[in-house]
């Protein structure tokens, strides 16, 4: 049965793929990637061999009816995101939609595994019974909008990511919008070797991160 598998890779170290996952990659005939240079990493350290082709936010579109044909051909194909669980801030999710409308009979799969907004949840010391993942926020329009909906959701607490060049400038947004004093779990390059869990106020992280300890892949929680 043709299958189109949704799965999960490691957020940074390689040791936290899953023995499931391994296998799928072994097997499957084609790998779709967000940036296949990064999977390729992976596949040679595992000396797994499969063709990977693009499949990012420019490339989305044009590529859904190819995979279709592909698993037409009854071919099993395997999406990944640079690190974690697709279609988590990127566009995995439209290819999951694409082919659940025009390829019903195939058959879409989970491999569940690495999560950087679960494992940052895990260690941050709050409950999180329930709380708001409200993604990147926008890069220019709509950003005032963004810290706003955050200020004003009840289901805390509010997680989002943010790349390194943008950091400062979404702490002072936080600090504009929901006050200096807004406590903030910060989790940067979680599994990688300069890991850090940061905990404290915004006005403390503006000052805190600025230099190398503002380079890496942060995750923001507003608590």
């Amino acid at each position: 049965m043709p299958t189109l598998f949704i799965v999960a890779t490691p957020i940074g170290n390689l040791e936290d793929i899953t023995l499931r996952a391994l296998r799928v990659l072994k097997e499957v005939d084609v790998v779709l990637a967000e940036d296949t240079r990064v999977t390729q990493k992976l596949l040679r350290h595992y000396e797994i061999k499969k063709p990977v082709l693009r499949y990012d936010e420019h490339v989305a579109e044009r590529m859904h009816k190819r995979v279709a044909d592909e698993l037409a051909k009854g071919r099993s194909v395997a999406l990944v995101s640079d690190a974690g669980t697709p279609g988590i801030s990127d566009p995995g999710s439209r290819l999951v939609a694409y082919v659940r409308e025009y390829a019903p009979e195939v058959s879409i799969v989970p491999i569940p595994g690495p999560s950087a907004l679960v494992s940052a949840l895990s260690v941050a010391g709050i409950s999180a019974d329930s709380f708001t993942f409200l993604g990147y926020p926008p890069h220019k329009k709509g950003r005032k909008t963004f810290f706003e909906r955050a200020r004003d959701i009840n289901a805390r607490p509010v997680v989002l990511y943010e790349s390194p060049h943008r950091l400062r400038r979404t702490l002072e947004n936080i600090a504009e919008v929901l006050g200096n004093d807004t406590s903030l779990v910060i989790a940067k390059e979680l599994t990688k070797i300069h890991e850090e869990l940061w905990c404290g106020a915004c006005f403390q992280a503006i000052t805190y991160f600025v230099g190398r300890k503002g380079k890496g892949e942060f995750l923001l929680i507003i608590t």
